[in-house]
């Protein structure tokens, strides 16, 4: 009798807990062509200037693609330096920018074109007088590192 009710214990549980057990999340929907008008993108102030987000999702080719636009005031920086798993681009619109990767910086100006290699530590300081912007893209792929 015992082994009777310990048997019907059992399959109530395994009736209820995939009941229980969350569904996974749905994947992301795929960026679809579009074009992000500078005026309408919306503006999230910053404590070191002002933020635009522009897309962030997977692609057909890629398991995730981000570009967000940064401006940062006179002397601020992106933050710390940190250890980027990701490559980038960053494309210098206005002001100066000095990019900083593993020990190397220079300063460059508008029309600019940073490469971000993976696994560089990496940092961006506005190094003029004036507000700096930068148009950042990364992207993951299966080689992308994951730690």
């Amino acid at each position: 009798m015992k082994l009777l009710v310990s048997f019907a214990a059992f399959a109530a549980l395994a009736i209820v807990l995939p009941a229980q057990t969350p569904a996974p999340a749905a994947p992301a929907p795929k960026l679809a062509s579009a074009i992000f008008d500078w005026e309408k993108l919306t503006v999230i102030p910053t404590p070191k200037g002002v933020r635009r987000d522009v897309f962030d999702g997977p692609t057909t080719t890629l398991d995730k693609a981000h570009c967000h636009i940064t401006t940062l005031n006179p002397g601020e920086n992106s933050g710390e330096p940190r250890l980027h798993l990701q490559e980038e681009f960053i494309i210098v619109k206005e002001g100066q920018v000095e990019a900083t990767y593993d020990g190397h910086s220079q300063t460059i100006g508008p029309g600019s074109v940073i490469f971000f290699a993976s696994h560089a530590t990496t940092r961006l300081r506005n190094a003029g007088t004036t507000p700096c912007t930068y148009i950042v893209f990364y992207y993951y792929t299966p080689l992308t590192p994951k730690g």
